[in-house]
């Protein structure tokens, strides 16, 4: 693979026919907001809420009060008419219409948030197979930077017929999985699969190691759970029953350990030969260390 390898692809605007039509409507975007259980729309802020209704009221008011103050009734009466009608009018008809009318510029603090938080870039895992030849990965990164995906890091490990890349990715809010997975696929990239994740994933590999190393040499019965960790995979008792065809595609992990082996298992993901040899110097460095604690408690 090229030495271009360790470098990140550099963004690019994303593709425009996947942004939102210029025709969108304001129904769909306050579909947007609505509750998806009842259907109803977030309470506006106050101060808006406040104006609007003013707004609705303060005429409704006017026209009570000219057509009722005006008229030669008993005082009584016409306070009576004037709260009863003024009332009625402004919770039945002016609030709800206001709030239809205004909708809008009631809500557009939130639709303004929800888009910020549709467009804020968003962090995947991805892992793919490229062939083991120079050109391979930067064609990789140009199919990803159309979409404004840049790769924020990316490991290798060779394989047969080929080399695992595992990347980090950060990719413009708007964009699915299927996009992403279609980019690497349009890269050249073979069995990609990707993942949502967090800036955890930012850690880089040789950190992390030397971290779980640590926890094993101090504590050796935290091997299984260190290496699960390593390679992203879940441990199984030693003594389970292996699915042969999982076995056969390699999604099957066993180590020798003490005191009983170490069984993982990663489905749909095959392990590689660095990682096997990774969780290797693992089990060996917790034996060490019981070997050591031995050694000292004599």
């Amino acid at each position: 693979m090229d030495a271009s390898r360790t470098a990140a692809a550099a963004s690019a605007p994303p593709d425009s026919s996947r942004a939102a039509a210029p025709g969108q409507t304001a129904h769909s975007a306050h579909a947007d907001l609505a509750c998806e259980v009842c259907g109803r729309l977030p309470e506006p802020p106050k101060i808006r809420l406040t104006l609007a209704n003013v707004a609705a009221m303060l005429p409704i008011e006017l026209a009570v009060h000219a057509a009722v103050v005006g008229a030669e009734w008993p005082l009584p009466l016409k306070v009576l008419l004037l709260a009863a009608t003024t009332t009625a009018l402004v919770i039945w008809v002016a609030e709800p219409s206001v709030r239809r009318l205004l909708r809008s510029w009631l809500h557009a603090p939130a639709l303004r948030r929800r888009r910020e938080l549709v467009a804020a870039p968003s962090l995947w895992r991805g892992r793919v197979t490229l062939p083991d030849m120079p050109g391979a990965l930067e064609k990789l990164t140009r199919s990803l930077a159309k979409l404004g995906i840049n790769v924020l890091s990316i490991q290798s490990q060779p394989v047969t017929g080929g080399v695992v890349d595992a990347l980090v990715l950060s990719a413009p809010g708007g964009l699915t999985e299927d996009d992403l997975l279609d980019a690497l696929a349009i890269g050249g990239g073979a069995a990609p699969r990707v993942w949502p994740t967090t800036p955890l994933a930012l850690v880089d590999g040789p950190t992390q190691a030397l971290s779980l190393a640590t926890r094993v040499a101090a504590n050796p019965a935290e091997l299984p759970h260190a290496a699960a960790e390593l390679l992203g995979a879940e441990r199984v008792p030693a003594d389970s029953l292996l699915d042969p065809a999982a076995v056969a595609r390699g999604t099957v992990l066993k180590v020798p350990a003490s005191p009983e082996p170490l069984v993982l298992v990663r489905p749909d993901e095959p392990f590689t030969p660095a990682e096997s040899a990774r969780v290797s110097r693992l089990a060996e460095l917790a034996e060490a260390a019981v070997l050591r604690a031995g050694t000292a408690g004599s």
